[in-house]
């Protein structure tokens, strides 16, 4: 079995060629059952939670080990821990082992800019990104694979983080801008792309103008959320998957269960948006809004990548 370093992981992953392998896969057949949801708390009372993730095609199985601890930021350590494993699926033979945090990453901004690629204007200019950890820091890069953004704003609680964060950007040649006024920049976003682990709305519905896209994919927990009811409401829904948007997540879990929407008014999950069940987006003023959780598929896919450019003579179908 190949044990896969990091530096070999990250330099893998490029976007656009994740964006595709993901958009390919989710046309392929494979088996995804339910995840597993473990929360358990430390001795210092924080809630953690620990997620189990299998997937598998004819050919290869995958599982995702995750650990997800929020207080870690106060050790400056990151929130999210995750392994993985694939092996043959034919015999069970594990492959490869590596460190799932940046596929994680990678997927999870890759899969958001798969879905604004359907969803998003094409006319699109500026994009705003909320939050500063894992995930974040590849949606301004995973987004400009799929659209041409002339303007990326940056908001975090942090000011210190947020100007370092904005400042690596800008070293890679991304317009980024620091955002001190989060409602002067939504008001103006044709994207905002939120990765925070709210438990309070950050995103008001009455900021959002028509012709926008909400990418949202903090929340993970049924009392978490990053946008109001009244976001919910003027919103055109799209999701990863029904079952776990749904109901994984306050985003729209607290929605549903207030009668706000029901499960009728999500229009497409990714699958249906990228095999042409539905349009996407419809016209220049409808606002979009795509909720993710994240799905065991969208790892086999980044984990295959990986796998298939250590040995060319892999099979990637």
């Amino acid at each position: 079995m190949l044990v896969i370093p990091d530096e070999k992981i990250a330099g893998l992953l490029d976007y656009k060629k994740l964006i595709e392998a993901l958009r390919e896969i989710f046309q392929s057949d494979y088996t995804m059952p339910l995840r597993h949801h473990h929360f358990y708390k430390t001795p210092e009372g924080d809630e953690n939670t620990l997620i189990l993730m299998p997937v598998w095609n004819s050919q290869y199985m995958g599982l995702k080990q995750v650990t997800v601890a929020p207080a870690n930021s106060k050790e400056n350590l990151p929130s999210i821990f995750a392994q993985y494993i694939l092996s043959d699926s034919k015999t069970g033979q594990p492959l490869a082992m590596m460190n799932a945090t940046e596929i994680t990453a990678r997927r999870t901004a890759c899969t958001s800019a798969l879905a604004a690629s359907y969803l998003c204007r094409q006319d699109a200019e500026n994009l705003l990104i909320v939050g500063g950890g894992k995930v974040a820091q590849h949606l301004a890069q995973a987004h400009l694979a799929v659209r041409n953004f002339k303007k990326v704003s940056v908001w975090m609680r942090n000011p210190t983080k947020m100007e370092a964060f904005v400042a690596k950007l800008n070293d890679q040649g991304i317009p980024a801008e620091v955002v001190n006024n989060l409602e002067e920049s939504a008001r103006k976003a044709d994207l905002i792309s939120c990765a925070t682990p709210s438990k309070i709305p950050i995103i008001k519905g009455e900021w959002i103008r028509p012709g926008t896209h909400l990418d949202l994919m903090g929340s993970y927990k049924p009392e978490t959320r990053e946008t109001d009811d009244e976001a919910i409401r003027k919103s055109s829904i799209f999701v990863d998957s029904r079952a776990g948007a749904l109901h994984e997540s306050g985003e729209l879990a607290l929605p549903l269960a207030a009668g706000i929407i029901t499960e009728k008014d999500v229009k497409a999950d990714i699958v249906e948006l990228i095999k042409g069940i539905h349009p996407g987006r419809t016209s220049s003023e409808e606002i979009t809004l795509f909720k993710s959780v994240g799905l065991a598929i969208e790892d086999l896919a980044a984990a295959l990548l990986v796998y298939q450019n250590l040995d060319p003579n892999l099979d990637f179908k």
